[in-house]
């Protein structure tokens, strides 16, 4: 039988040589080479010679010029299928494949362009090139075989053809990053390419809703549409496509949507949502996402708590959860994610101990944690993060930690960026810190670390930034310190206890730094090693004791670099010589407040955002050249000796001037119209000068506005009612004018909503109390005592890595318990209505009660009648009540001795009777202050 088989197998055999050697034979004869096709070589070289190619034209290093330059007309390589990038079918010969990516290609492609001729193209790729802003072509169409087309970062522009829709066997269409692209109608470009796999539009403008037919497409796996100005609902039917492994649709702040529940057949490995509308909770069902390794929704408005079930995907490298507005505990379960190398919860509401098994995530190197409700003083509580060794970033900006720096920090030896900023951290910055040899930036501002700075953060070499702004550090400060860290550019050591020597040796002087901050230094002088500085971006020598003029040298340092400027709160007195202009013309900012200057160049450059000269010795008329600032932001003059009128160009930049501060100078005139449609303005402050005449009705537009003060002024107007359009309007003050005429009723539905400070006192104001106004304050009838933020602009400003917060706080002057009162701050919770010193009349409404976030209500001076509310006693955050100098009658009500805060009482010279209420808050008054009211109630007594 064995034998029988092994004679059938050698039969076969001995059969089949023959055929192999047959087939071997035409296997052969079918490789022989295939010439590519005279018209389709002859159609590349034309595309060729229609581009130049240089190294200006390349986006990266390694990109490939000489791919093109090798298609040659004679010689050994005139078959354009060997050419470079050039693809063709081996029956055929025909051109079916284009690869000219990072070709450094540079001009037009036009329509009648020798490409479209090559019709039987299935694959085209074009990206990296600088196709010179150009359109593309409607040739396109004619490559009706393309089942591949890239020309994503290509510089194309203007509208994408829709005719590019007709490619009906497009499987992959890219063009990405093209950010002069527009496109009319997302439909109408996929209505036809059904069968599309990966579509790429991220950057280019779209600027339309995202259409339900992308959900019809079944063999979609790329789905990219980052920043494309999309808006509307996003189609959850997209989600729950069978294939899609990735998504992005980031930075589309108007693009709304929900995460629907997720099912274990999902494929998707990457979904990114950052930067846009999408809310609601996380579903527990995004656990099924077994294949997910990048999960980014961060500055997205997604709420609830964290799912655990997030705990099982064990796949993911990349997740970022920050800035929502994320409740509750971190789940442990997140220590599952044993893959992760970049992690962020910062700016959420998450709240309790961060799990110390996050120590079994050891392959992270960027850890973000900015989370202010998370509190812990028990260094042992951050041991785990010693564990993470190969972290290059750790962010825990905010955190309330209240301890020493951890000893555990000083096996993170790959750290390269440490910030823990805002931190509470206590004692002395360790020497340890040292052993971080890979450091470059190193952040420990506005904290409460005192003692020296070690010696050892000189053998930190690869040091770019250090910043210890706003501690309590002490000790004495040489630029010597630094003088081994070769790399140094931002030097933060600004509101310490430090004293900074200036003089320094030559070698101490070979930093060029960008950042230099040394506010409240004790400087006396202007450090000499400025001189040499020429890449200074951001410098800030305020609140030092530096005095006389201003050396010509300063104006000179970083002549072309400088952007931030910060000199007040010194003792300079001007300019050592003439100075008709500043030097910089990078400016930006500009502050030297709280100086003695009496003299200045006219005007900063045109590039300057904020102005700041206030409370110096400044005299003279504000140029008409100001107008040149079109950018600008804040303008301070306050406190200082200008006069003249006031340049009628100022509305031209209420676009964009936020900040408008004149107080207390000797400008007269009429004020101009500040306000054109589309202002920004937020305070206007007038107060203190000799404007006269009529309010300007411009005030209307500025529908930002915030704090408008006028007081102390010659102005001569009836009440603004049409102010009450103004809906953030919260600080109105009209005092001591010469304003007149019945306050009246409320004109629009608005009326001011959120004013909680108004002044109208000193002015003749006739009438009855402006009672329905009261009702639609609501501000006043909020009492919400743990908010102690004050009320401010902000502006932020890029420069050398950091972003410059600019804080400018609203200020005013009040007349509080008698007194005129500077609030160079104001509480967000602080509410007065003074209306005293005027001629209202009638009696005070029992509606005054409703305002019970009040603290302070002057109504003095007027000829008010009628009982003191009983409704009064509900202003139970009333610090001082004024109702002297009317002709109030009747008893003193006992409900105000329930006005447990009531610091300051004054009803003198009106027409009450009775016995003064005794107990409680009553009895804690100075004896005077009832004296004036006993003398008042014995002459009535006698008069009886």
């Amino acid at each position: 039988m064995a034998s029988f088989l092994c004679y059938l197998m050698s039969t076969r055999l001995l059969f089949l040589i023959p055929l192999l050697h047959a087939i071997g034979t035409n296997c052969f004869a079918s490789r022989q080479p295939v010439l590519c096709h005279d018209d389709e070589s002859s159609a590349l070289l034309q595309f060729k010679q229609s581009f130049h190619w240089n190294l200006n034209s390349c986006f990266y290093p390694s990109d490939y010029p000489l791919k093109i330059s090798s298609w040659k007309v004679e010689g050994v390589d005139t078959d354009c299928c060997s050419w470079d990038g050039v693809e063709c079918n081996e029956e055929t010969g025909h051109v079916i494949g284009l690869d000219l990516s990072s070709s450094c290609l540079y001009g037009s492609l036009l329509s009648n362009s020798s490409l479209f001729s090559l019709v039987h193209l299935q694959r085209l790729n074009l990206a990296y090139n600088d196709f010179n802003s150009s359109q593309i072509p409607s040739g396109f169409s004619r490559l009706s075989g393309l089942t591949y087309l890239n020309l994503s970062a290509s510089l194309f522009s203007g509208q994408i053809p829709l005719n590019i829709s007709v490619l009906s066997k497009l499987t992959s269409l890219d063009l990405s990053l093209n950010s002069g692209l527009h496109l009319r109608s997302l439909q109408g470009l996929v209505q036809n390419l059904t069968r599309l796999k990966d579509l790429s539009l991220g950057y280019v403008h779209v600027s339309s809703p995202v259409p339900e037919i992308l959900g019809n497409l079944s063999c979609l796996r790329t789905l990219d549409l980052i920043d494309c100005g999309l808006h509307g609902e996003f189609p959850p039917g997209i989600f729950k496509l069978r294939k899609l492994q990735v998504l992005r649709v980031g930075y589309n702040p108007d693009l709304m949507g929900y995460l629907p529940e997720f099912y274990s057949s999902s494929l998707l490995k990457i979904l990114s949502l950052w930067g846009t509308s999408f809310s609601g909770k996380l579903p527990d069902s995004i656990g099924n996402l077994n294949s997910l390794n990048t999960f980014d929704i961060a500055n997205c408005n997604f709420s609830g708590h964290i799912p655990s079930s997030l705990g099982n995907l064990t796949q993911l490298t990349y997740l970022t959860l920050s800035n929502n507005s994320f409740v509750g505990q971190i789940p442990s379960s997140l220590s599952n994610l044993v893959s992760l190398i970049d992690l962020d919860f910062s700016y959420c509401q998450l709240s309790g101990l961060i799990p110390p098994s996050f120590g079994n995530l050891t392959h992270l190197t960027i850890l973000n944690i900015r989370l202010s409700f998370i509190r812990s003083s028990n260094p042992s509580s951050l041991s785990w993060l010693g564990k993470l060794s190969k972290l290059t970033y750790l962010d825990l900006e905010g955190i309330n930690l209240t301890m020493e720096i951890p000893s555990s920090f000083a096996n993170l030896t790959q750290l390269s960026y440490l910030d823990m900023i805002n931190t509470q951290l206590m004692g002395r910055i360790p020497s340890w810190l040292a052993n971080l040899t890979q450091l470059t930036n190193l952040h420990l501002s506005f904290n409460k670390l005192q003692g020296s700075i070690p010696i050892s953060i000189s053998e930190l070499k690869k040091l770019e930034q250090l910043n210890l702004y706003s501690n309590h550090l002490s000790g004495t400060v040489t630029l010597e310190m630094f003088i081994n860290l070769k790399f140094l550019t931002s030097l933060l050591l600004s509101m310490n206890k430090i004293s900074f020597l200036t003089k320094t040796s030559t070698n101490a002087t070979q930093n060029k730094f960008e950042v230099l901050g040394l506010a409240s230094c004790n400087l006396r002088n202007f450090p000499n090693f400025l001189r040499k500085q020429d890449q200074l971006q951001w410098l800030d020598l305020s609140n030092n004791n530096i005095r006389g003029q201003i050396t010509k040298w300063v104006w000179s340092t970083s002549k072309e670099t400088l952007m931030i400027v910060n000199f007040s709160h010194n003792f300079l007195t001007g300019f050592d010589q003439h100075v008709e202009n500043f030097s910089w013309p990078q400016l930006q900012i500009l502050d030297l407040r709280s100086n003695n200057l009496r003299a200045l160049p006219l005007i900063p450059p045109p590039s300057t955002l904020v102005f700041l000269v206030a409370d110096n010795m400044l005299r003279g008329e504000v140029s008409t050249m100001i107008c040149k600032l079109s950018s600008l932001h804040s303008l301070d003059l306050s406190n200082n000796k200008f006069r003249g009128t006031l340049p009628h160009c100022l509305s031209n930049f209420s676009n964009s001037l936020s900040i408008l501060n004149l107080q207390g100078n000797n400008f007269h005139g009429m004020i101009p119209q500040l306000c054109a449609k589309g202002s920004r303005m937020k305070m206007i402050d007038l107060s203190q000068n000799q404007f006269e005449g009529l309010l300007p009705r411009s005030l209307s537009n500025c529908k930002m506005l915030e704090i408008l003060n006028l007081g102390s002024n010659q102005l001569n107007d009836v009440f603004p009612s049409w102010l009450g359009t103004l809906s953030e309007l919260r600080v109105l003050i009209l005092r001591r004018n010469g304003l007149y005429g019945v306050v009246g009723s409320p004109t629009t539905i608005f009326a001011s909503p959120k004013l909680h400070i108004l002044d109208l006192s000193s002015n003749k104001f006739t009438g009855k109390l402006p009672f329905e106004y009261f009702q639609s304050w609501k501000y006043m009838k909020k009492i919400d005592a743990g908010n102690f933020t004050y009320m401010m602009d902000f502006t932020s400003i890029f420069s050398s890595g950091y972003y410059v917060s600019q804080y400018y706080p609203y200020s005013m002057k009040v007349i509080n318990k008698g007194r005129e009162i500077m609030y160079s701050k104001i509480i967000e919770v602080f509410a007065a209505i003074d209306l005293s010193s005027n001629e209202f009349n009638g009696k005070i409404s029992e509606f005054i009660g409703n305002l019970n976030g009040l603290q302070l209500l002057n109504l003095s001076n007027n000829n008010l009648t009628g009982h003191i509310p009983l409704s009064l006693g509900d202003l139970t955050t009333l610090e001082s009540l004024d109702l002297s100098q009317n002709k109030l009658s009747r008893q003193i009500p006992w409900q105000l001795t329930q006005l447990t805060f009531l610091a300051s009482f004054n009803v003198s010279h009106n027409q009450l009777t009775g016995l003064i209420p005794h107990g409680k808050q009553f009895d804690t008054f100075e004896n005077f202050i009832c004296w004036k009211f006993r003398i008042m109630w014995k002459s009535i007594i006698k008069e009886m």
